[in-house]
């Protein structure tokens, strides 16, 4: 039975697992202005690697959380074997009812996750995490960038990776954003370096890249990593990424 894309590329041994890889995530850390100081919360955090990232390179203290239990498990021992499980609080919860109080955190960091979501629900995740947000905070989010508003495009993603998305034009995001209450958003966009080589080696390294390609070449596994490597080749022109550096009013 064919597993959700990301859960599959994660069992291949593949670490960064969003459309921008690591160029799109390093901008949003560069956007955030990270410090000890602030106080972080990351939605749908996966098996750590943003979370573990931030609190090695700045030391400040995270709540990470994510509705996938095994994820979360993963996500605590490598943050205990990175030495940073003391600054990291993992915790199972829903991104469109989070147990916070309002105006909590100073920045949300969500990456890949509203992609998945239907347009409806996506400005209900984008409104819950400005409720927690404080006054100025802000929004850092990473998705698949649809380039052409075609149905046939979001269709054809969703029966390689085996999960109902639903990306948006540049537009499209925008307007998520600016509906749900944000201002000054700013964007970057590219292309999608998921499954593309150069990007893996990007992302993931030389060895980290082969032991990828040794485990897609198992019999178990080929004909869904090729299923999924000849859908993104077919649409790279139709499908990139987008990040997005989204704040909350200070008078709010």
């Amino acid at each position: 039975m064919s597993e959700a894309g990301h859960k599959f590329l994660a069992k291949l041994g593949k670490k960064r697992l969003r459309p921008g890889g690591k160029r799109a995530t390093d901008w949003l850390i560069a956007e955030g202005g990270f410090s000890k100081e602030k106080r972080i919360l990351e939605v749908a955090c996966n098996r750590g690697t943003t979370a573990i990232e931030l609190a090695q390179r700045f030391g400040c203290k995270i709540t990470a959380v994510d509705m996938d239990g095994q994820a979360l498990e993963v996500a605590k021992k490598s943050a205990a074997t990175a030495g940073v499980g003391h600054l990291i609080r993992f915790e199972r919860a829903n991104a469109m009812k989070l147990p916070y109080e309002d105006a909590s955190f100073d920045i949300v960091i969500n990456e890949a996750m509203l992609t998945m979501q239907a347009d409806q629900a996506k400005k209900k995740c984008v409104m819950e995490y400005l409720r927690v947000l404080k006054p100025g905070g802000l929004l850092l989010t990473h998705d698949v960038l649809l380039k052409e508003a075609r149905e046939s495009v979001r269709q054809e993603l969703s029966q390689a990776i085996h999960v109902n998305v639903g990306p948006l034009t540049q537009d499209g995001w925008e307007q998520v954003m600016i509906e749900s209450g944000y201002r000054d958003v700013k964007v970057l966009t590219g292309e999608m370096t998921l499954m593309k080589l150069s990007g893996m080696i990007y992302d993931e390294g030389w060895l980290g890249t082969l032991r990828i390609c040794i485990n897609a070449c198992k019999k178990e596994n080929r004909k869904q990593f090729l299923t999924m490597y000849k859908m993104f080749a077919k649409n790279k022109q139709k499908l990139g990424f987008i990040a997005m550096a989204s704040y909350k009013s200070s008078n709010r």
